[in-house]
């Protein structure tokens, strides 16, 4: 997207995730951040596609009344509302951010030498048209035997307890313990580029 391309319209990304705000701009965009203030556990669904689909739309619903929407409605040039959610899938079940040290350490462990999976989800909305498009992307990824030691530092490092599986592959601890990524880096850290570039087009 070339930069005359991006002065035509304005984004906002609904999240407050270092790791999509970097996606976001390494993308040549220029925006705002806003994050939303919701209850994630209160909103469940079976399968993780539709439930990383349900809570992008709910972070969508709780940004889009702190905003003038009327004053996007008028305004020259449209505004984009991006909002995304992630979960990580491991042997079937659903993982979300570790409620403590020791959750996080049982989910690096559970890694070590086997596989998971994330489920990442954007929902792109024009605020002037009121049109919207979302989708989901699935990474598998499987690990090498990650060493306790590694584990701790992670631990101790605090990063992991952040963020969907207590998992970063991009981290430099365990990037040499990551075998194989069917799927793309972005995609796990929260934001899938192909992805979102073709929403943005299509609510444009």
């Amino acid at each position: 997207m070339d930069s005359e391309d991006s002065n035509q319209f304005k984004i906002i990304l609904g999240s407050s995730s270092i790791a999509r705000k970097m996606i976001l701009s390494e993308m040549g965009y220029e925006f705002t951040t806003m994050s939303a203030d919701i209850d994630e556990k209160a909103i469940r669904k079976e399968k993780p596609e539709d439930s990383v689909m349900a809570l992008a739309e709910a972070k969508a619903e709780a940004i889009i009344p702190k905003l003038r929407v009327g004053e996007y409605k008028e305004d020259a040039e449209p505004t984009v509302l991006i909002t995304c959610d992630q979960v990580v899938v491991y042997e079937g079940m659903i993982r979300e951010k570790p409620s403590n040290k020791e959750e996080a350490r049982q989910f690096i462990k559970g890694y070590s030498g086997g596989h998971a999976a994330t489920v990442s989800s954007v929902v792109v909305r024009n605020l002037k048209t009121g049109f919207r498009r979302g989708e989901w992307d699935k990474v598998e990824i499987q690990f090498h035997d990650i060493p306790e030691h590694i584990i701790d530092n992670l631990i101790e490092e605090g990063n992991v307890l952040y963020v969907a599986g207590a998992l970063i592959i991009e981290h430099p601890l365990v990037l040499p313990y990551v075998k194989a990524v069917v799927g793309t880096t972005d995609s796990v850290m929260g934001l899938p580029k192909a992805l979102t570039e073709r929403l943005i087009k299509e609510v444009l």
